[in-house]
């Protein structure tokens, strides 16, 4: 859509599939997971607001019973269903079997890896679960990479990890799997080697950049040649702090680019 940060990978989905000119998202991360896991509005799930009950029926704080999710449809068809990354769809956080029922197992999955809860740290999250049991970047037996852990790689990882485990164990069978980045949330985190491929693109200020975007929209075709930019937000000779403010851009983008990279390893695997 426009923007400076080099993603091939999601390019490539752009160019091959469909790119959206015109769309709403419901404005939080809750309710537009719900609607994508179930197709329909979020409060119809239960899940319009986020993760605590409101009491009443459309902000109860998680997907209902009254909805299937995409697994819970496929997976009597004869799919098998897997999970990484981000679900927070669910009410109910503590290690207790009797509160699990919406936890991604109980929702048509039939392997997950990744975070019950949404936001956290990319070097170790809150509620990292591996199926139903809680674990941390540590003691997990299941995934120990050489050199340091990085979530936006854990979540590549497993997921390819459930692949090649399909191939092993269910080759002939169809397969559905959700891969679901907290890429790029807050709190900014990514590796310094990362972070190091974009230092000084952002130098030039908030105008610079808005308006390469611009370009790069229009050239795409979905902006209109006759709209005009619109006024920014300040004059960037008047920010303070305007190291302060690049690296955090530096540090957004190497997130992205590094979720990007990790997308082509699936892909790489899925074409093999």
């Amino acid at each position: 859509y426009g923007s400076e940060i080099e993603t091939p990978e999601l390019d490539m989905l752009a160019a091959n599939g469909i790119r959206f000119s015109q769309f709403y998202n419901t404005a939080r991360c809750c309710p537009s997971r719900a609607s994508l896991l179930t197709g329909l509005y979020p409060a119809q799930t239960g899940m319009g607001f986020m993760t605590d009950d409101q009491g009443e029926s459309g902000y109860r704080g998680e997907i209902g019973k009254q909805c299937v999710s995409i697994a819970e449809v496929l997976k009597p068809a004869g799919y098998n269903t897997y999970m990484t990354g981000k679900w927070h769809v669910a009410r109910n956080l503590k290690d207790n079997d009797s509160l699990k029922y919406n936890w991604p197992l109980q929702r048509g999955f039939d392997k997950f890896y990744g975070t019950i809860i949404g936001a956290g740290s990319f070097w170790d999250p809150w509620t990292l679960a591996r199926g139903n049991t809680f674990i941390t970047p540590y003691n997990d037996p299941g995934y120990n990479p050489d050199g340091s852990w990085y979530y936006t790689d854990a979540i590549s990882d497993n997921a390819i990890k459930f692949i090649e485990e399909h191939v092993q164990e269910a080759e002939e069978d169809p397969f559905f799997m959700y891969v679901a980045y907290t890429a790029a949330h807050w709190p900014l985190h990514a590796p310094k080697e990362e972070i190091a491929l974009h230092k000084g693109m952002y130098d030039e200020g908030y105008a610079a950049v808005r308006e390469k975007r611009v370009q790069k929209l229009k050239s795409l075709g979905l902006f209109d040649e006759n709209w005009q930019l619109s006024q920014g937000v300040a004059d960037w000779d008047t920010i303070a702090n305007k190291s302060w403010h690049t690296r955090n851009m530096e540090v957004y983008a190497a997130m992205i680019s590094r979720m990007d990279r990790d997308i082509g390893n699936i892909f790489a695997l899925l074409k093999e």
